[in-house]
């Protein structure tokens, strides 16, 4: 048996997996977000750990059988999230989460410093990634920054409650801009430059070895026989990737989640950082991903669902199962800013062309083909680092709706496949890589593709209508940096 855990940003996922790699069971606890100001995203990192702790206390009284033959644990988290630690290995201030936008001015200030930035880390400085926001910490913050004693990604820092050990896996770390990519190792320039050291950094391995053991306690709280080996992990879009077998060059996937990307593993690194493309280190040795990433996907649905003061299945409901032609409102999904192409965090949304004649279902059709017009803009991104979509599986929440598939099918121009459980992938990837840290078994063998339950095909003239409005939909962006 093996256990995935995702760490995500609106909750923890954990799933149990059998030997023949059947979900036999899973829980979820939803987290909340803090924002004391515009452009900010914080948790308190004690949020993750009576999550996590809850779902595993769930699966203990409702599967303690299967629980007890645990032998592996994978995980999977939320990038580029800097929680930071004192001596004592207690969190000094709340994580400062992948989505926050106040280290514009020092990702400015950290390419002026490391001219070499975007050469060695195959990425260009974001708010979003967590160097520049440890230079926040040391303008604004000083006493925290001085404090610090080891910075942890948030899945990092779930394992050291774990297990008492500091250490990340490859692919989380490539989100931080402290990772020499090709090298798969910490870059002491990156550091430097930051005012940091290798003694800052938690212990470096693949996603797939071995990292840790649970500890002793933990084990027999949830009723193990032994101490499970703990596996390096992934960042939650490189954990999707090994949940959907997307292992090799030739696969792309598409993740629907609280943010959303369009990502391809690749042989090589083929970064594109000047277009705000994402290079990460894949959680398969000696392989890459590459990804247009954006910062709202299914959270402008739960906006939308907020905002109309029902669930996202009534709002989903009227539409059907696939579009008879665009909505006449357009939507800009950028409620947090966005990433590729513009890396712009002040940026915000905006609905386009209402009326008197406008009714919900036209809006919340709008809100769907606005995150997929903004994939359209990470597809480009992607083809213009020389790598070409030609069909894309789907994972993520969002992945659930059939009409919004149908949609990204067309407004992509590429067929589009569902698997059954694609909701829970990156927990289902962790849980992969918690099985190879155990076994050792071949990755091909273990990271096998799910059975496709649905593709949906691109419609001619839905192509034609949709890539006609593409053009008048960039147009609505206006920076505002």
């Amino acid at each position: 048996m093996y256990l995935g855990i995702d760490l995500g940003t609106s909750a923890v996922k954990t799933v149990l997996v059998d030997d023949a790699q059947r979900v036999i069971a899973s829980e979820s606890r939803a987290l909340t977000i803090a924002s004391a100001q515009p452009g900010h995203s914080e948790q308190d990192p004690a949020q993750w750990i009576d999550a996590t702790f809850a779902t595993l206390d769930a699966l203990k009284a409702s599967h303690a059988g299967a629980m007890a033959a645990v032998a592996g644990i994978g995980l999977s988290g939320q990038m580029h999230g800097a929680t930071l630690l004192d001596a004592s290995l207690r969190p000094l201030r709340p994580c400062i989460l992948w989505n926050d936008g106040r280290a514009a001015a020092e990702c400015r200030v950290l390419e002026q410093r490391w001219r070499a930035l975007r050469a060695i880390t195959g990425n260009k400085a974001m708010p979003g990634f967590t160097a520049p926001k440890l230079l926040w910490i040391a303008t604004h913050e000083p006493d925290i920054f001085a404090a610090t004693k080891l910075v942890l990604l948030p899945k990092a820092y779930l394992r050291l409650v774990l297990s008492g050990e500091a250490v990340e896996d490859v692919s989380d770390a490539s989100g931080s801009l402290w990772l020499d990519a090709a090298r798969r190792d910490w870059s002491d320039a990156a550091l430097e430059a930051t005012g940091l050291t290798r003694e800052h950094m938690p212990r470096l391995v693949e996603g797939c070895a071995p990292a840790a053991r649970l500890r002793s306690e933990l084990a027999r709280r949830w009723g193990m026989t032994g101490q499970p080996v703990i596996a390096g992990g992934a960042g939650d879009n490189p954990a999707g990737a090994v949940g959907i077998g997307a292992i090799r060059p030739g696969t792309a996937f598409v993740s629907l989640g609280t943010s959303g990307a369009l990502l391809a593993p690749t042989g090589t690194i083929e970064a594109n950082p000047d277009r705000a493309v994402h290079t990460f280190c894949h959680a398969i040795p000696g392989m890459w991903i590459q990804a247009g990433a954006i910062l709202s996907a299914a959270s402008c649905l739960a906006w939308a669902a907020r905002l109309f003061g029902v669930t996202e299945a009534e709002l989903l409901a009227p539409l059907g199962s696939r579009p008879q032609a665009p909505s006449p409102v357009s939507f800009l999904p950028y409620l947090a800013g966005e990433r590729t192409p513009h890396d712009d965090p002040a940026v915000r949304g905006m609905l386009d062309g209402l009326s008197h004649g406008t009714d919900r279902t036209a809006i919340v059709q709008a809100v769907l083909e606005g995150v997929a017009f903004a994939l359209a803009d990470c597809r480009d991104a992607l083809a213009d680092a020389g790598i070409a979509i030609a069909e894309a599986d789907a994972i993520g929440g969002g992945s659930r709706s059939p009409f919004w598939l149908s949609v990204l099918a067309n407004v992509l121009n590429v067929p589009v496949h569902r698997f059954a459980g694609g909701e829970t992938g990156a927990a289902f990837g962790a849980a992969r890589l918690g099985r190879l840290a155990v076994t050792g078994e071949a990755i091909a063998a273990v990271c096998t593709r799910p059975q496709r339950i649905e593709t949906f095909e691109p419609d001619a003239g839905l192509v034609n209508a949709y890539a006609k409005r593409l053009p008048a939909w960039r147009e609505l962006y206006r920076p505002r940096h």
